[in-house]
């Protein structure tokens, strides 16, 4: 809901004064109408009854009904402008969603790390120990976040950062359901549970099979709030930066946070 409010203040003034209107000069004469014929008014016409109660308005008599359909039409509209803002801001990342997809992954990978990819060779199997290491999560929440806070960017998991492809089968024996779906639940899941429940929906998680290997494709959409990152007990603020993912001091996180998401 904040986000929406955000978002809506430029436009919430004139949502509010079309509502008034639509409820001053349609929902009133609708209501009129209708009660012409439903009270058998002593009027001309229903035409004259309408307009003349409409004139009344304008003229300041019955004020509480005038005041009755001016809120009614004003939260209308502020209900409309919500809803229009929100289908426009989930098709804006439909969009973004669709024109990430449409590159290729390969080419990705060949073009390397940058302001907005990111490399990790997996999500709990360290290959150094070759053994399962649950704290390798996170450094990819790290990302996520770094991403999330600034515009965006794909997380590529089963590559290296030589960019070659380990691909996901270590992973995969990890986890309890040893397979895509389960490797995207864990990843959700610690979205959800690390960086927030409403964040999850803006974290969109694909799988590709490059050279018989799959790796994980996960494309970040940029946050409507600051993310943290609880670290040890403390909350932390990640930002991506150039092709690295930087923890930014109390200072730098405010300044960031006061550009990014203005009041």
């Amino acid at each position: 809901m904040k986000r929406f409010l955000k978002i809506v203040v430029p436009i919430w003034p004139f949502a509010l004064a079309a509502g008034i209107l639509m409820g001053l000069f349609v929902l009133r004469p609708i209501n009129d109408f209708v009660a012409f014929y439903e009270h058998e008014v002593q009027a001309d016409s229903a035409t004259h009854y309408v307009m003349s109660e409409l004139a009344g308005g304008l003229q300041g008599k019955k004020p509480a009904k005038s005041a009755f359909y001016a809120v009614a039409g004003g939260i209308i509209g502020l209900f409309s402008a919500i809803f229009y803002i929100g289908i426009n801001d989930r098709n804006r990342r439909i969009k973004r969603l669709t024109a990430e997809l449409a590159k290729d992954v390969e080419a990705l990978i060949a073009q390397g790390e940058s302001q907005d990819v990111e490399f990790k060779s997996s999500l709990r199997w360290d290959f150094k120990e070759n053994r399962i290491n649950k704290s390798l999560e996170a450094p990819v929440l790290k990302t996520l976040a770094g991403f999330l806070n600034a515009s965006g960017g794909t997380l590529l998991i089963g590559v290296d950062d030589n960019c070659s492809i380990v691909g996901l089968e270590k992973d995969y024996q990890t986890l309890r359901k040893k397979n895509r779906d389960g490797f995207e639940q864990v990843i959700i899941a610690a979205v959800a549970t690390k960086l927030g429940g409403d964040i999850a929906p803006f974290v969109q998680v694909v799988f590709h099979c490059v050279s018989t290997q799959e790796i994980c494709r996960i494309i970040v959409s940029p946050a409507p709030r600051p993310v943290y990152l609880d670290i040890d007990g403390s909350p932390s603020f990640f930002l991506r930066s150039g092709a690295t993912t930087r923890d930014l001091n109390v200072r730098e996180g405010i300044e960031w946070i006061t550009t990014r998401w203005p009041k």
